[in-house]
């Protein structure tokens, strides 16, 4: 009995870039951020004196609204990411017609009922991801506004333990963007895998390219410039605001 390989040598290799891409950009970004300039390293730090500020104000509704409005961007991706798997879901009846659509396309590789369920099954694992980082973004933006409504006011002088509470803030803050920013990484890579239905060449060219088209927007882009010199500007102003205050 004859049993056909469900993937080509081709395909297989272009799945191993494709995932060695995604984990392997998902390491060097986390690695380098630790060293480098970037919109994580310098956000986490405009996180920190935000917090800082909002220990000093009495009325937070600023705060509330922020918090608000970054919570609706990342419902608003929860909510798409499961109209996608919806539709995925409905495509895995429809193979008969996804088949003959991508025979029907010049260049396209040939690509057999299971060919066609793998790459579904690839997509749909993306979007499953994509959703669960959505939620647990949502949720920690949901403790720091609780850990915001706990946090005293101090319009005076912000005793040490409350910086360091404020800090606390700043660092769930800042995992939970980590995780919208690793749903939104997901929507990338989802785009490459759809280039898979095409060709497999193509797959790992668009692979590729996510990963130059990341690492461009978030190590070298204008706004990473922009914001860096932001935050150098926050440090040179609390650094005058501390001198000012020991002179008095």
């Amino acid at each position: 009995m004859n049993l056909q390989m469900p993937l080509s040598l081709i395909d297989v290799f272009a799945l191993v870039i494709f995932f060695i891409s995604w984990s392997g950009y998902t390491w060097f970004a986390r690695k380098k951020a630790k060293t480098t300039n970037c919109i994580a390293r310098s956000l986490h730090q405009h996180r920190i004196y935000w917090m800082y500020e909002t220990m000093t104000r009495e009325v937070r509704v600023g705060e509330a609204a922020l918090l608000a409005n970054l919570e609706r961007n990342i419902a608003f991706f929860a909510s798409s990411t499961l109209l996608i798997l919806a539709g995925l879901i409905t495509l895995f009846a429809q193979i008969d017609t996804l088949e003959s659509v991508i025979a029907s396309m010049p260049y396209a590789d040939h690509a057999n009922h299971l060919t066609i369920q793998l790459k579904l099954s690839l997509l749909a694992f993306i979007f499953v991801l994509s959703f669960f980082q959505f939620t647990w973004s949502m949720r920690q933006y949901g403790f720091v506004n609780v850990m915001i409504g706990a946090a005293p006011i101090e319009t005076s002088v912000v005793s040490d333990n409350l910086k360091a509470y404020a800090k606390q803030i700043a660092i769930v803050q800042d995992q939970a963007a980590h995780s919208y920013n690793y749903g939104l990484r997901s929507y990338y890579f989802a785009l490459a895998a759809m280039c898979w239905f095409f060709h497999p060449i193509l797959f790992m060219l668009m692979s590729v390219w996510v990963v130059y088209t990341l690492y461009a927007r978030e190590f070298n882009s204008k706004a990473v410039k922009a914001i860096t010199a932001g935050k150098n500007y926050l440090q040179l102003e609390r650094a005058a605001k501390l001198s000012n205050k020991n002179l008095e």
